[in-house]
């Protein structure tokens, strides 16, 4: 579809414009921080897969790009003889569990998935058997089974427990904090009713907060970080590149694993550079900062956020559609919440109801870029799943887009006539115009997999438990971080200010309360991911992830808005340094 070639006369960054006597408010965003820093990658040549060799029956895969390097091959090498010391250490042994964990917290747990798949299954029906009295090794087994959704009983805590009930006060001391750590991770997989669970994650955080002080690094930066993030709400990339550079392998397999994961993470890191260089040549060629300058431009914490719900290659294509999505999903979130008149935001919502190109010309002149925009990108990825028979699945996101404009409309119809609704009506629609119904349901869309069935997106269509609370709590994380900000302009008021109008609550129980019920929220999604699942544990792992990226993005400030902060970082992380 072709785009629209009229450019808009650049706006003045001011606190409020007028246009045709039409005052229109201004957030002033800072403008990109990268610019167009990765353009330059998309020069290299594009990793399309070739078969190279076969060997032992194995049919090995590698890319253009990888061909070119010794790494690569050596990577290859490395992976198979991993590989076979994942298949030979005993299935009950200890060695085997810190393996497993190991390769998980080095971010390659991808590339072993059916081997660790074998292995916790033989330890899922021997957890019975286990008389195990070390709480560092009781408490790994729990998290790595509950991980891989084992509904594994959490009462093998109880034999830490002394006769009155309580943790036992001998297992806090300075020589005991790897067990205590490892039984605080442990608690963050707990669902509704999990007594001892809630016990344990009171007793471990309030015992390492106090041991903190004497700690000496580097256990006291891990201490620190699993107090602020724990593991199970870590994104895997992130968490592996800062696992690779702080891991001291004791023995040849740890010698072995980091050169894997190292090679691992750089190889990968040159394909996201890739696909990131090529998003950038078609942001730039959209020109946002001049045809939306009241919006925020950040194309590449887009992509950070769609490589936190996947960063495997072989879901490049999904990727790049989901990526898309969220650039201009932002922009517009930002007609709606800053720029367009009501007049005009209905005449918006209306349009892509219709999903028609035709109505392109009764839009306002700065919408039709975004409405073509919108269009073209559901065109592309339609394109590329037409011959494989799964185009049907675009409609899926369409409907979700068409509610999620619906949404941003009735928030902003809601501010105009005055309205003031209840928090139970606020999060209702909040739970909608958060974005994860639509993000959730076309990070589906792309992915080559036989399991995305038509069954699946009719269950994400109808807000499954696990999606709503994932957008609950993206929703309640988003206000209790920005709603400031947002408020320094024309805006709904957030849930922190309808509860505590509601409620008659402070400010500072307000957020604890909200915060509580992100809590809840967490519990939802691992109930939901405990065996049997309703469908294969990739399609809630979409969501999960997502809900993953939140913690990131909303940690005490949102970082997607001021990304010049903590963001910037966690880009470098993932996407600019390589790991030496």
């Amino acid at each position: 579809m072709a785009g629209i070639n009229q450019p808009l006369l650049a706006l003045p960054l001011s606190n409020q414009r007028k246009i045709n006597q039409v005052i229109r408010g201004s957030a002033d965003f800072h403008p990109s921080v990268w610019g167009d820093y990765f353009l330059t990658y998309s020069s290299q040549p594009k990793c399309s897969n070739i078969l190279l060799v076969k060997k032992n029956k194995v049919l090995y895969t590698y890319t253009m790009q990888e061909v070119d390097t010794q790494d690569s091959l050596e990577h290859q090498q490395l992976k198979e003889k991993l590989k076979n010391m994942l298949v030979d250490a005993t299935h009950s042994s200890s060695h085997k569990l810190h393996l497993i964990n190991k390769i998980q917290r080095l971010g390659v747990s991808y590339q072993f998935e059916k081997e660790i798949e074998t292995s916790l299954e033989h330890i899922f029906k021997a957890y019975d058997e286990f008389d195990e009295n070390d709480l560092f090794i009781v408490s790994l087994r729990f998290r790595l089974l509950r991980q891989e959704g084992y509904h594994v009983s959490a009462n093998v805590f109880e034999k830490f427990k002394n006769s009155n009930g309580k943790f036992k006060e001998s297992l806090v001391n300075m020589y005991n904090v790897q067990a205590m750590l490892s039984l605080y991770e442990a608690s963050h997989l707990r669902v509704h009713g999990e007594q001892i669970l809630e016990e344990a994650l009171t007793f471990t955080t309030s015992h390492l907060e106090s041991m903190l002080p004497n700690m000496t690094n580097p256990l006291r930066s891990q201490v620190s970080e699993a107090l602020k993030q724990p593991i199970h709400k870590r994104l895997i990339r992130l968490d592996a590149q800062k696992f690779i550079s702080t891991f001291e392998p004791n023995g040849t397999q740890d010698a072995l694993l980091l050169k894997f994961a190292k090679l691992d993470f750089n190889l990968l890191q040159k394909e996201h550079q890739w696909e990131l260089g090529n998003l950038t040549r078609w942001w730039k060629g959209l020109d946002v900062p001049n045809k939306f300058p009241f919006a925020r431009d950040r194309l590449v914490e887009c992509y950070f956020w769609a490589l936190g719900v996947y960063f495997e290659s072989k879901y490049y294509l999904a990727r790049k559609f989901i990526s898309k999505l969220f650039c201009i999903t932002s922009i517009i979130d930002d007609i709606y919440d800053i720029y367009g008149t009501l007049d005009e935001l209905k005449i918006f919502k209306d349009a892509v109801q219709r999903w028609d190109a035709s109505v392109v010309n009764e839009l306002p002149e700065y919408m039709r870029f975004c409405y073509i925009y919108l269009l073209d990108a559901f065109a592309e990825i339609e394109k590329e799943l037409v011959d494989k028979g799964e185009s049907y699945r675009v409609n899926y996101a369409r409907i979700e887009m068409k509610k999620l404009v619906g949404a941003y409309f009735d928030e902003r119809k809601w501010y105009h006539d005055g309205h003031n609704p209840t928090f139970d009506e606020y999060i209702k629609l909040a739970s909608l115009s958060a974005g994860y119904p639509m993000l959730a349901t076309a990070s589906l869309v792309g992915m080559q997999e036989d399991f995305v069935t038509k069954e699946v997106l009719d269950w994400m269509s109808s807000m499954p438990l696990i999606l709503h609370a994932s957008s609950v709590m993206g929703r309640l994380l988003d206000d209790t971080t920005g709603h400031e900000f947002e408020q320094q302009r024309e805006h709904i008021d957030s849930a922190v200010e309808i509860y505590m109008k509601e409620y008659g609550k402070s400010k500072e129980e307000t957020v604890k309360e909200l915060l509580e019920q992100v809590t809840n929220a967490w519990k939802d999604i691992n109930q939901e991911c405990l065996k049997p699942t309703i469908f294969p544990m990739p399609i809630l792992t979409r969501i999960l992830n997502l809900t993953r990226a939140l913690h990131y993005i909303y940690d005490d400030k949102d970082s997607y808005t001021h990304s010049n902060t903590m963001m910037k970082d966690f880009i470098t992380s993932m996407l600019v340094n390589p790991i030496m």
